[in-house]
């Protein structure tokens, strides 16, 4: 083995194995008594979902149910033959045509800006964008009561409508797209408009394919936000027949649907809901480090 040979494998060698094993195995145990740690709240949740009311309320902390049941989803999906359901159903399908149609409005309004300000020369360029930044400063809770008065003055208080058009762009995703789109070569936009493209066929056919992972992480962070959004439905929606799974919870663990703590219910509801927002992100948490990293590092 040369000396060439030893030093390129050294400079490929964990950072870990500089240290002795001993040092390793603590470290490693440590990170694990974390990751453990950090899992609980979510596993107590799971657990508890299982229990009957006055075993979560007598052992909170308990990991093992003393008398198993699956009375709170019953109840959740409407299957409970006591008739005291509860709505999960309707928030549930609110929630995901909400979030669905507010994700593919980001996407698309989006990229198309964050190109536009990312190539193309117009007067202003340089205020708007800067507008984009202060806005991203903005906290949403100041915005409310403008919100609620900017929805009632065009009639669309307590309507889908005004659930969905407000969140179909948002600030952060601009910034984001237009980073990742600084980052891509000019040479391949120049060639294609010699090839006899526009402006508009450039970004649609030429550009956007290459920006599949900003666009992916775009997806996840849109989706996430839209799925978890409270405060736009508080003061945009009155009605039952427009609460989603934020609104609907929030007057649940409030006091609502019966009386007593519920915690199998409260907690078995939470659960289901964090589910999908769980499931989109490992299924793609590496397009969404790649887009991440991507929108970061310019050429």
């Amino acid at each position: 083995m040369t000396s060439t040979t030893r030093a390129v494998r050294g400079q490929h060698q964990p950072v870990l194995g500089r240290y002795p094993l001993p040092l390793r195995i603590t470290g490693y145990v440590l990170v694990a008594g974390l990751g453990l740690l950090y899992i609980l709240p979510f596993f107590l949740q799971l657990v508890t979902g299982f229990k009957t009311d006055p075993d979560a309320a007598s052992h909170p902390l308990s990991l093992v149910p003393v008398t198993p049941t699956t009375a709170a989803y019953q109840r959740l999906l409407g299957l409970s033959e006591a008739g005291d359901g509860v709505p999960f159903l309707r928030w549930l399908g609110n929630s995901a045509v909400v979030a669905f149609l507010v994700t593919a409005g980001r996407v698309l309004f989006d990229s198309m800006a964050g190109y536009a300000l990312a190539r193309l020369r117009f007067p202003g360029r340089g205020l708007l964008f800067a507008c984009v930044l202060a806005l991203m400063a903005v906290p949403g809770v100041a915005l409310l009561i403008p919100k609620f008065l900017v929805l009632n003055t065009f009639g669309l208080f307590d309507t889908y409508t005004g659930m969905i058009l407000p969140l179909m762009v948002d600030a952060a995703g601009v910034f984001i797209m237009k980073q990742f789109f600084e980052s891509v070569p000019r040479e391949v936009e120049e060639a294609a408009r010699v090839d006899g493209a526009g402006v508009f066929r450039t970004f649609w056919s030429v550009v956007l394919p290459m920006a599949r992972p900003a666009l992916l992480t775009l997806t996840i962070l849109s989706f996430q936000s839209s799925w978890n959004e409270f405060t736009h439905f508080l003061v945009a929606t009155q009605s039952a027949q427009y609460e989603t799974l934020t609104t609907g919870l929030a007057r649940f663990v409030s006091g609502g649907l019966g009386g007593g703590t519920q915690y199998p219910l409260k907690l078995a509801a939470a659960l289901l809901s964090t589910l999908p927002v769980a499931a989109l992100f490992f299924c793609f948490q590496r397009y969404f480090v790649q887009g991440a990293n991507a929108g970061a590092v310019k050429e």
